[in-house]
């Protein structure tokens, strides 16, 4: 397993597959890896209470495992710069307020965004930053 930062997905989710592109187009630094959580990554990662719900996304770092807002706040904290700051004011708000907007987005994901496109496979400069 690697130490670098890697992003969890649910990898048939429109809204998932627009998130990866979204933070692959900003992590200039390039420390992020992907990987979709019905892949065999996810499958390794030894958890005694490893989130099952494809409803979440997952950041694994040097700091743990997070879930929902917490890792989507992580994720912005990797990408630095303005986005990191956004993602240190964004604490401010309480887990469960942001928990309770992310299970809404959530829940309406596939209606609002629709399923991945297959075809939108990662390109050669950025296909060793997916994980299987």
């Amino acid at each position: 397993m690697t130490s670098a930062p890697i992003l969890f997905y649910d990898g048939e989710c429109g809204l998932c597959a627009r998130l990866v592109q979204w933070s692959l187009a900003r992590d200039r630094r390039g420390v992020l890896r992907f990987a979709p959580l019905q892949g065999e990554t996810y499958a390794r990662l030894a958890l005694a209470a490893k989130p099952t719900d494809l409803q979440t996304v997952v950041l694994q770092d040097e700091r743990g495992v997070h879930v929902r807002s917490d890792a989507v706040l992580r994720l912005l904290g990797h990408l630095g710069g303005a986005w990191g700051a956004i993602g240190t004011i964004a604490r401010a708000v309480p887990r469960p307020l942001r928990d309770a907007a992310y299970r809404f987005v959530a829940r309406r994901r596939i209606a609002w965004f629709g399923t991945a496109d297959r075809c939108a496979a990662p390109g050669a400069s950025t296909r060793d930053r997916f994980l299987p």
